[in-house]
């Protein structure tokens, strides 16, 4: 593999990881999520919680994964509780 792709797959693979509560549930396994800093971001169900019906309310703590790129958008990859 070339240095250049490397570092490209190395810029891919960043995300910011960050937790949150759920504020309210939108159409379409989508989510608005208060971050602890007060911000709030558009967030979506991951493949695995999709596939493993796991099931998020008004209130649960959730773990996300943000890019870099576009702050206002998130995944949802756990719930805390």
């Amino acid at each position: 593999m070339s240095v250049a792709l490397v570092i490209v797959r190395l810029i891919m693979e960043e995300h910011i990881e960050v937790e949150g509560r759920i504020l309210t549930v939108l159409a379409g396994t989508m989510f608005r999520v208060e971050l602890d800093n007060k911000h709030q971001v558009l967030a979506t169900i991951s493949g695995k919680m999709r596939k493993r019906f796991v099931r998020l309310t008004v209130g649960d703590r959730v773990k996300m994964e943000m890019s870099p790129y576009d702050l206002n958008k998130a995944r949802i990859v756990w719930r805390l509780g």
